[in-house]
């Protein structure tokens, strides 16, 4: 994947179609099949390196979300027993 092309949006191979439109595309219903039908250019891979990255991404945000939390309320490095109380109530509940 190529971050500069499309405005910056990241694409596939260096071709002009991007993570987003691929996701848009299964989130919309269509099949691998047809998406690889409709762009001949793609691969099985293409589509899967596009759900890895968009994965990862979120994994990212959760995270970085989760050190403003523990930073703004001084959470990060402490061990006491209330600290990890909060601490652990604040991962489940951003799990469910």
């Amino acid at each position: 994947m190529e971050a500069g092309k499309r405005g910056g949006k990241p694409c596939i191979r260096g071709l002009r179609i991007t993570v987003y439109e691929v996701l848009e595309y299964l989130a919309s219903g269509m099949s691998q099949e047809e998406i690889l039908k409709d762009f001949p250019d793609l691969e099985a891979e293409d589509i899967k390196a596009c759900l890895t990255f968009a994965a990862e991404r979120e994994r990212k945000l959760f995270t970085s979300r989760l050190e403003i939390f523990f930073n703004r309320f001084n959470l990060l490095g402490k061990s006491d027993e209330s600290s990890c109380r909060i601490k652990r109530y604040l991962l489940n509940f951003l799990r469910s």
